[in-house]
């Protein structure tokens, strides 16, 4: 039976590592669809805000009580995972808390740790669920927020309730086992009680010792394919972030938040415009596209960007547009990015790893033209974003397409840009009428 038991148990491990494989390719194949973009200079600062950022959760702490909770659930589904590594093992060698006899007087105080950690993470998911469901905190709701209907708002209460039950199953589980112990049970080696599951040793009072080892091994099982499950979930969910926060905020921007990138095709006949080149110092051809129609257009830092999202809504929260009641949320431009990026992975997965044209777009399919247009470019959704996702990048490159393009730009835009042409300013009067205003300040 013990046999029986470990070839199971390397079954479904080399199965979860396969699936997780899998999708890892998919994603790293559909991010790579993305342009080129220089984002390896300055190593040292890019690993510094890596760690400020992303280990350290610098910015969830700008919410004191929401930091400190997101820190412990954090923090515990890292360290966790050492207990994660001894059940990993104790599977595969049919042994029982491997790391005991190794560590000996150490190990309560380790195992008391980690059941800390979940005991923290436990309450902290009980919270954040019940901010969700009952508080019903606002950037959550679909009634005010149309992309979290569905799906979206159905998987941040899944990923919640998982985790209660993952740690709730530890917990009984080492509870459990002290009993078996305090039993003399064979197989169970002694370790004395642990930090927080002896307070639960009285819910197995009166329990027959066939009756505590089915109840111990359905909970051992009920873990570690519960760990299984969730790596493989985690592929499809917005906890992807979980992983991709790391890479995401070391790639980040270093150039101040405001600076946006500019066209170089565009700042040089700018340039040619004001005098401060000549048509001859700046040959160049014209891009096949202007800023950007699908994902393909966008660099593959944006469809990093929009793998790594959150979906926390801090973005929306903060811009102005829509607080307004306008239909731009910047997370839903995230969340479109990432759904537009899903269908053609599955595209290609179809097709034998090449993307074949579907007939749609990220911008029109996706995004509306109602949506970019409301952008008033304030950076309000880069400040507020925890892990430095730019949203806003990607409604530049969008409305450019839409403008250069597509000629689709609203007519009092037109007629700012026709000004621009003719009179080098947004406004209708001539370049030598330009500091008239200061003149007049004067004489008054």
């Amino acid at each position: 039976m013990e046999i029986l038991g470990q070839i199971l148990f390397i079954a479904v491990l080399a199965a979860t590592g396969w699936l997780v494989y899998k999708r890892a390719i998919l994603i790293k194949s559909t991010i790579s669809l993305g342009k080129s973009e220089e984002r390896t200079d300055q190593p040292a600062r890019r690993f510094a805000t890596m760690l400020r950022i992303a280990f350290g959760q610098k910015k969830m702490f700008d919410r004191p009580l929401i930091g400190f909770l997101h820190f412990i659930v954090y923090a515990g589904f890292i360290l966790i995972n050492v207990e994660v590594l001894e059940i990993i093992l104790d599977g595969l060698s049919g042994k029982h808390r491997l790391f005991s006899p190794l560590l000996g007087s150490l190990y309560p105080v380790l195992i008391g740790f980690f059941e800390f950690l979940a005991a923290g993470v436990l309450i902290a998911c009980g919270i954040f669920l019940i901010r969700r469901t009952i508080v019903k905190t606002e950037r959550f709701q679909p009634a005010r927020h149309r992309e979290m209907n569905g799906w979206p708002a159905l998987d941040g209460k899944i990923i919640l309730l998982f985790e209660i039950v993952l740690m709730a199953a530890i917990l009984t589980m080492n509870a459990a086992d002290s009993v078996l112990q305090d039993m003399g049970s064979t197989h169970y080696t002694q370790t004395g009680n642990f930090l927080i599951s002896q307070f639960l040793k009285p819910l197995f009072t009166g329990w027959s010792e066939p009756t505590l080892i089915i109840y111990e091994r359905t909970a051992w099982w009920l873990h570690i394919l519960g760990i299984f499950a969730f790596a493989v979930y985690l592929t499809y969910s917005k906890h992807l972030h979980i992983a991709l926060a790391f890479p995401n905020t070391y790639f980040s921007h270093l150039t101040p938040k405001g600076e946006m990138n500019n066209m170089p095709e565009i700042t040089k006949e700018v340039k040619i415009m004001l005098g401060l080149e000549t048509p001859a110092d700046s040959a160049n051809e014209v891009p096949e596209r202007f800023g950007a129609k699908d994902v393909p257009d966008l660099s593959w830092k944006n469809l990093l960007d929009a793998y790594s999202c959150t979906e926390c809504g801090r973005c929306s929260a903060a811009c102005p547009a829509n607080l307004t009641g306008k239909k731009l949320s910047p997370r839903k431009i995230m969340m479109d990015t990432r759904d537009r990026l899903e269908d053609i992975g599955r595209n290609m997965q179809a097709n034998g790893g090449n993307f074949l044209p579907d007939g749609k777009n990220l911008m029109g399919d996706y995004i509306l033209e109602e949506e970019i247009l409301a952008c008033t470019t304030c950076n309000a959704c880069v400040q507020e974003c925890p892990i430095l996702i730019n949203p806003l990048d990607i409604i530049l490159q969008l409305r450019r397409h839409q403008v250069m393009d597509e000629s689709k730009a609203p007519a009092s835009w037109n007629m700012m840009f026709q000004n621009l042409d003719t009179n080098r300013a947004p406004w209708k009067f001539s370049p030598g009428d330009r500091f008239n205003w200061a003149d007049a300040v004067k004489i008054g």
